[in-house]
């Protein structure tokens, strides 16, 4: 291919052909039948016929070549330790997690749930269930029991693995009570737990249901446990993403097509290589930890770097002393950190050789442009966006620079990745945009490509309700974000279609507020939210984190720096956008992987009850804004 234009429509015209291709990428037992069985739409079966296996792809087949090649190093700065395995030491290590799993009674098929902080056992157990054909359900650590419970019961898991304890800022976040009061709340009772006992906080075993992952492990040291191949169509895993309503959704993967999938985004876009090292800032309780932490670099014979730890712990050059100590050829993190950094002290940019690094991909929240080019003249190295869901798997839309190099634009995710027929929809026609910089649904014509989303765990009829039922007339996946594509088919996301707000007629996405309002010099991470109003039907309220809240404990400093925040927007994007009020708070309210809380500081703007915050990092951010906004 000479192009990525022609490499995209290929996958979309001659498709079969094209992840026929692919999928020599990895090794099958038995080779696929069929490609692609889109007989009973939305419900995409791929590789049918093909038996192949995870743990194989991304472990055993390396032996051979790179059997002594670092394949895992668990770094945590928390408990200081830092620990490298070679392939064929991993080889070992989830053998003997996949034995003591079988011993405690998992069958290919059955549910293992992973509740675990950022530790090597936890990849061992994900691993070791992909190798016996277990599904493994992992939730992130930490979880509050009420949530843990709720995903008990979804999944009914045969066993739980987990921890003492986690670990964050140096202080030990004790798991085993948590999760012993979950399986108290749930109705189904898993067999038994397998404890990994980090020495952090004591804890209590409950006689017959609790193992310890230490006694276990040396009763299986010298285990073969052979990789139980599995239909293409055999679900992997499933994730659970919070959804606007009911009880979270259990993303289910299947085997065979997330195994193509990520070993094609490996080569196409990242342009990794075996030997290379990736380092993904993410934790495993997230889809990013699940395709670039643990799947995605293994199967492509890479380095992968699991952390443990804060951005800013021992101190903000943390992780660019990883990138140089490991030779960290690509790292994947989230805008989040970045702006984190952003407020530190940038000598510690500068205190690290990080010359190997050939990119920085960030995903997870939207990039603004202030963030984006502040890290790229920090760093000298591309900063390439990208944008997915859990559902997907994989980047909906980036830069597949393995193809062919293309430029970033900041601000933008990129182009619609291949396989990925994205389209841009009306959301009250239902018709297709096709003209430049109109604003739409992003949706994704179906079959969906091959790692997406097989369904909602047993519950069939809610994948097809949630995703391919909300727009007018046709049957097509929504993304539930808005966006525009630019006449050279860059892609802008402009927010949730539920975030949208409607001001007097006026639909503006807080994503275009919020990139107004953070390229203010003082303003660090801003949230914008809808919030009622009786004459406008909406306003938008901005909640901002400034750089530097020197002097800003006096009321008229603040208004100041309030009125210059607005009249940026007014001259951005004109007055209709301007916000009601801009709050300066000193955190945003965020959930523990980064995510901003934006529904909860919607409803306490509007006086609402903010519901579930289990996820929160830190309770202190929400109060800090019902007491600004009630004063």
């Amino acid at each position: 291919m000479t192009s990525y234009a022609e490499f995209y429509r290929q996958s979309i015209d001659q498709r079969d052909d094209f992840w026929a291709t692919q999928a020599r990428l990895v090794d099958w037992q038995t080779p696929p039948q069929q490609v692609c069985d889109y007989s009973h739409p939305p419900f995409a079966k791929w590789f049918v016929g093909g038996t192949t296996n995870l743990c194989h792809n991304a472990v055993d087949r390396h032996l051979a070549d790179r059997g002594e090649q670092a394949a895992l190093v668990a770094i945590s700065t928390e408990t200081d330790t830092e620990r490298s395995y070679s392939f064929r030491e991993l080889h070992a290590e989830v053998q003997r997690m996949a034995a003591s799993l079988l011993a405690l009674g998992v069958k290919k098929g059955d549910r293992v749930l992973i509740y675990m902080p950022m530790v090597a056992e936890a990849a061992f157990a994900m691993l070791a269930c992909a190798r016996i054909g277990a599904l493994h359900s992992v939730v992130f650590g930490g979880f509050a029991s009420g949530s843990l419970a709720s995903r008990i019961d979804d999944a009914e898991p045969v066993v739980i693995v987990s921890a003492d304890a986690g670990s964050r800022g140096g202080k030990a976040v004790a798991y085993k009570p948590l999760l012993d009061e979950a399986i108290r709340q749930a109705r189904h009772q898993p067999g038994a737990v397998l404890l990994v006992d980090r020495g952090l906080v004591p804890m209590e075993l409950e006689s017959g249901r609790d193992h310890l992952w230490n006694d276990l492990r040396a009763e299986h040291m010298d285990a073969q446990v052979p990789c139980e191949w599995l239909a293409s169509t055999h679900p992997s895993y499933t994730l659970y993403t919070s959804g606007t309503t009911g009880k979270p959704k259990g993303v289910q993967r299947d085997t065979g097509g997330y195994a193509v999938a990520l070993a094609a985004s490996m080569k196409h876009i990242f342009n990794a290589r075996a030997g290379q090292t990736f380092f993904a800032t993410s934790d495993i309780g997230w889809v990013v930890g699940h395709s670039y932490i643990i799947y995605g670099p293994l199967i492509a014979g890479m380095t992968t770097i699991m952390y443990e730890g804060l951005p800013t712990r021992p101190d903000a050059g943390v992780w660019w002393s990883i990138v140089e100590k490991y030779q960290v050829t690509h790292m994947f993190s989230a805008p989040t950190a970045v702006r984190v950094l952003k407020k530190q002290d940038p000598a510690y940019l500068k205190k690290y050789d990080v010359s190997s690094l050939k990119a920085l991909w960030l995903a997870g929240e939207p990039l603004d442009e202030p963030t984006a080019q502040w890290i790229s003249d920090a760093l000298q190295v591309p900063i390439i966006d990208n944008y997915w869901q859990t559902e997907t798997g994989w980047p909906i839309l980036t830069l597949a620079n393995g193809i062919e190099q293309q430029t970033t634009r900041f601000g933008s995710p990129g182009k619609a990745m291949y396989g990925y027929h994205v389209k841009l929809i009306d959301e009250a026609t239902g018709q297709e945009l096709t003209e430049p910089n109109q604003k739409g649904v992003v949706a994704i014509e179906g079959p969906l490509p091959p790692g997406c989303m097989q369904t909602v765990w047993r519950d069939d009829e809610r994948f097809v309700s949630t995703y391919w039922s909300t727009i007018p007339g046709r049957q097509i996946y929504s993304t539930f974000d808005w966006g525009i594509r630019d006449a050279d088919g860059y892609y802008f996301i402009l927010g949730r279609t539920d975030d949208v707000i409607n001001v007097a007629g006026h639909r503006l996405g807080t994503r275009e507020i919020e990139e107004s309002i953070s390229s203010h010099p003082n303003i660090a991470e801003v949230a914008v939210v809808g919030v009622a109003d009786n004459l406008k039907g909406q306003v938008a309220m901005a909640f901002a984190v400034p750089r530097d809240a020197t002097g800003l404990e006096d009321a008229a400093a603040r208004m100041k720096l309030e009125g210059e925040v607005m009249k940026q927007v007014d001259k951005q994007l004109g007055a209709v956008a301007r916000p009601s009020r801009v709050f300066f708070v000193t955190a945003l309210p965020k959930t523990r992987s980064g995510k901003l809380l934006r529904r909860a500081l919607q409803a306490v703007a509007e006086g609402r009850d903010p519901g579930d915050l289990t996820t929160m990092e830190d309770p202190a951010a929400l109060q800090q804004v019902r007491s600004m906004v009630a004063a």
